[in-house]
């Protein structure tokens, strides 16, 4: 009868546009995590060519940054998208909160710019610029991409703990943007999303390298391919879980009905154990492994803490129970894996073997890129279906926030066909890169640079310029 009630009272435009950015969203974050991370990785490669004059290092960098031209070309389309998005979708919570929510946006979008204009500086400034001026073109290309996050997850961070206004008789007032920009909450996500960006680059990276030493190139350039990338993913995959108790334990004051769904906790329970697997079938707990007093301690830092029950809510505000658990431990247990394998690559390097003959670990290493992308968009939907049926949490529902066009099934169709035709054509486009590197072409076209001094006829007579 709720559900039924549910169908009636819900607008057309709601589920659209929750599978509209669902789709927008999950597709998106993984480029922005390229943006997040690769121009670091890259600027250790470039520096290493730069100060060691190491040739193979060099040619590594210029191949990274054609190919973060092409998947921040990509990553312009889905980002553009997404800010038309927020005010299409859901005109509900941009017309009550646009306001909070605009110099956060503002930001984001001149950090799109510069990123931008650095990237195309960077691609011109090869065999142009002086070397170490040309290498620290990376710096504000990176700092944009980091900035240009911050200020999107941000308002993501306000949609889980809103701050930064008051509701008077319906109104909203004394709005403080700073306040969005500049909340814990900002900072504790944000560093969870930029650790994640760099295992998900790392890992995938890697992966593409230890993909090309399975096929027999292990030459020095597949070698540094893999490991500039890998120590960046260990670094991350062994801060995510510190970073990821910091915030979780957040939970049980700002927003204790995700905690009870990332428990699977059906009642207060004090001390709570921790659920591994498990599912809710009709108000029971069933097919879980219960470990004592460990939920209490993960969830809320203590072993005699409480964890909120899901009987303490009313049923209207409860989230989806078993897609929330099930997304939480996938990340969960996909990052402890990747922490794990990354632990016992590196003692088995600090025993004086060499991981990388083994085919077994190269195969884990081209199986590890794919999990990570799975972890990060398994955390975004415990994320984001754990703050249901709340778009802010608290102060508006989702309903709320979306219209009534049901014309938006057909957006989301167009959506779907459009981010199909950019991945065939992403695939295609650094396939192809790939291969005409590994013949032995080198100065393949820059997506924003200029033509190479021989293509523009450079040191030809006017007679033999076309």
């Amino acid at each position: 009868m709720v559900g039924a009630t549910v169908l009636v009272t819900d607008p057309a435009g709601l589920l659209p546009a929750r599978e509209q950015m669902a789709l927008s969203l999950g597709w998106h974050i993984v480029l922005a995590c390229f943006g997040v991370a690769f121009p670091a990785m890259i600027f250790v490669v470039h520096w290493r060519g730069v100060v060691r004059g190491d040739p193979v290092a060099l040619a590594l960098a210029r191949r990274w940054g054609k190919v973060a031209a092409v998947l921040f070309a990509i990553g312009a389309v889905s980002g553009t998208v997404l800010s038309f998005e927020m005010g299409l979708l859901w005109p509900g919570l941009m017309g009550r909160f646009g306001d909070v929510l605009g110099l956060p946006f503002a930001f984001e979008g001149l950090s799109f710019f510069v990123e931008a204009i650095f990237i195309g500086l960077y691609l011109y400034g090869w065999d142009r610029m002086p070397p170490r001026r040309h290498l620290l073109m990376l710096v504000p290309m990176a700092l944009a991409g980091v900035v240009g996050t911050y200020c999107v997850i941000s308002v993501n961070a306000w949609m889980n703990m809103p701050t930064g206004f008051r509701v008077v008789d319906g109104e909203v007032t004394d709005v403080d943007p700073w306040a969005v920009l500049l909340s814990s909450g900002a900072f504790l996500q944000f560093a969870h999303m930029w650790v994640a960006a760099y295992l998900v680059v790392g890992l995938c990276v890697a992966a593409v390298y230890a993909a090309g030493m399975l096929r027999g190139r292990r030459d020095a350039h597949h070698r540094l391919g893999f490991s500039v990338p890998f120590a960046f993913a260990t670094v991350a995959a062994l801060v995510q879980p510190v970073v990821g108790h910091l915030l979780g334990m957040r939970l049980g004051e700002t927003q204790p009905s995700k905690l009870a769904a990332f428990e699977l906790a059906t009642t207060t329970e004090q001390p709570a154990p921790l659920r591994l697997g498990g599912l809710l079938v009709d108000g029971e707990v069933r097919w879980s492994i219960d470990i004592p007093k460990w939920g209490s301690f993960i969830a809320r830092g203590s072993f005699d803490k409480p964890v909120q029950g899901l009987d303490t809510f009313a049923p209207a505000d409860r989230p989806p129970v078993n897609l929330t658990h099930l997304a939480f431990q996938t990340m969960i247990g996909i990052g402890t894996l990747l922490a794990v394998a990354v632990t016992v690559y590196w003692i088995a390097r600090w025993r004086g073997r060499d991981p990388l003959r083994s085919r077994w670990v190269l195969r884990s290493a081209v199986a590890s890129g794919p999990l990570a992308v799975v972890a990060l968009e398994a955390g975004w939907v415990a994320t984001e279906v754990g703050r249901q049926p709340w778009v802010v949490f608290g102060h508006m529902r989702t309903a709320e926030a979306a219209g009534s066009n049901s014309g938006l099934w057909l957006l989301l169709a167009v959506t779907a066909l459009v981010y199909a035709a950019m991945t065939y054509g992403a695939v295609v486009v650094l396939r192809s890169m790939a291969a005409r590197w590994r013949a032995g072409e080198e100065d393949l076209p820059s997506p924003y640079g200029p033509q190479s001094a021989d293509a523009a006829g450079v040191g030809r007579s006017d007679e033999e310029v076309p």
